[in-house]
């Protein structure tokens, strides 16, 4: 597994707190290397203005011979010096330096093209004779090296206690930041670990709980919380949906089955002839043909949502399809189409619109009374509008305020055919098209999605209004 992997298993509090000490151990490391590096410097700077200002004083004092004319004003630069030739014998000293030669030959044949600083003694373990070198050759002979020598036994010490220091601030610092990276870490995720515990409680079957959210902070836990209430309460809306679509559904369903049973137990109680039979045949197609339309119409319903809000129709073009369909189906009732030639684009997709149109038209055929009209047009820009009328009985106030609701119907409808899906099918596919559907009758009248102005003023026909949104880029007809 890699390392990775192996980081990725860990718990994200301890992630957080490692990543967190990570960055800081870079920050500390790099501030305690700049800080390291600005005082070395300025000692390292002192050390060799004391060789530059040695070398400028001895140089001029070295003969030919390679010994110094004046030793006390050699004595005064302060420092320990030897003068050496090419074979690394000592010429001349002073007191404070050995009579060997304090560099090696291969040193000394450096410094033979140009002048060479070099350090002797151990910087870490502390060598009892650190020192600095200069190496330069003498003025008046070539092959004679003048070395000079200074002691580096403050410079090494304070920096040596400098290091200690850094790593002992830093790695204090490290540990401070570590603690207090956990005690944020853990109260950071602590509302987190308590929407945990809540959502088990609320996944075990307690779907009325909800988040806790503390009322007064705007943070990204509270929005989360906020988001998951929120999700929950959908959830539960969807649900509860479901649940009522499912009982009703089943209630719907149970009667013609119900009516399936006993019509072959009846059957079945005497002998009968063939053409006995064919009748009870007959007569249990009847009813397994309303039994196939309502279950078509149920699954119609679970596919509401499932269309493309991207797609693009022709809504005149949808009116003719679902027209030209009801006449070759036997339809009788006058239906006739009215509004502006040309195309009316809408955002639901072919067969979005093709089931608004023909549910609207097949509750007009059934429900209404001749004659139907289907108006086409575009009020607007941004709108594409369907006006559904019939002369029929209407609906009462009370229905149409629920006439959306699956398995509406009025007590007369229900020797009809039909369940009471298809306006709950339209209303489905107008609300997610972003569009309204609006239901008048008299003075009554009822919208479903958004509140666009619809003109009802169609006289006392029962009038259904569709509004759906348009393409932008396409001008209206």
């Amino acid at each position: 597994m890699s390392v990775g992997a192996r980081l990725s298993r860990l718990p994200l509090r301890v992630r957080l707190v490692s990543g967190f000490s990570a960055a800081m151990f870079v920050v500390l490391l790099a501030a305690g290397a700049f800080v390291y590096w600005r005082v070395a410097y300025d000692l390292d700077r002192g050390l060799n203005t004391d060789l530059s200002d040695a070398e400028q004083t001895l140089r001029p004092l070295i003969d030919v011979n390679g010994t110094i004319n004046n030793r006390d004003a050699a004595g005064a630069a302060g420092v320990a010096w030897q003068v050496l030739d090419s074979s690394d014998h000592v010429l001349d000293h002073d007191g404070a330096a050995a009579s060997t030669a304090m560099v090696s030959p291969t040193e000394l044949a450096a410094a033979a093209t140009s002048a060479q600083t070099v350090d002797h003694g151990d910087f870490l373990t502390g060598s009892k004779a650190p020192y600095r070198l200069r190496i330069v050759k003498t003025r008046l002979n070539p092959t004679h090296f003048l070395v000079i020598a200074v002691r580096r036994d403050h410079r090494d010490e304070a920096l040596r206690e400098l290091l200690a220091q850094l790593a002992i601030a830093g790695f204090g610092a490290l540990v401070i930041t570590a603690f207090v990276g956990d005690r944020l870490a853990r109260a950071a995720l602590r509302p987190v670990e308590r929407y945990r515990r809540r959502a088990t409680q609320i996944a075990g079957g307690a779907l009325d709980l909800r988040l806790d959210v503390p009322p007064n902070r705007d943070d990204e836990v509270t929005r989360l919380g906020h988001t998951f209430n929120d999700m929950l309460a959908t959830l539960e809306r969807a649900l509860e949906r479901e649940r009522q679509f499912v009982n009703e559904a089943s209630h719907e369903l149970r009667t013609p089955i119900t009516v399936l049973t006993s019509r072959v137990q009846l059957a079945r109680r005497r002998s009968r002839t063939i053409s006995q039979h064919e009748a009870v045949l007959d007569e249990l197609q009847v009813d397994l043909g309303r039994l196939a339309e309502l279950a078509e119409q149920l699954l119609q319903l679970g596919a509401a949502g499932a269309g493309d809000l991207d797609a693009t129709a022709d809504l005149r073009a949808a009116v003719d399809r679902s027209v030209k369909l009801a006449r070759h189906t036997g339809a009788r009732a006058k239906v006739s189409v009215s509004g502006p030639a040309g195309v009316v684009p809408v955002t639901v997709g072919e067969v979005g619109a093709d089931r608004i149109v023909g549910n609207l038209l097949d509750n007009a055929r059934i429900h209404g009374a001749p004659p139907i009209q289907l108006i086409v047009d575009r009020p607007s820009r941004e709108w594409s509008r369907l006006v559904v009328t019939d002369a029929g009985p209407g609906m009462a106030p009370a229905l149409l305020a629920n006439a959306t609701q699956r398995f509406t119907r009025s007590d007369e409808a229900r020797a009809r055919p039909g369940a009471g899906l298809g306006l709950s099918l339209v209303d489905g596919l107008v609300s997610r098209a972003g569009g309204e559907l609006r239901l008048c009758f008299g003075d009554s009248h009822v919208s479903h999605g958004r509140e666009v102005a619809i003109d009802c003023s169609h006289g006392p026909e029962m009038t259904v209004t569709v509004l759906l949104p348009a393409p932008a880029t396409q001008p209206p007809s």
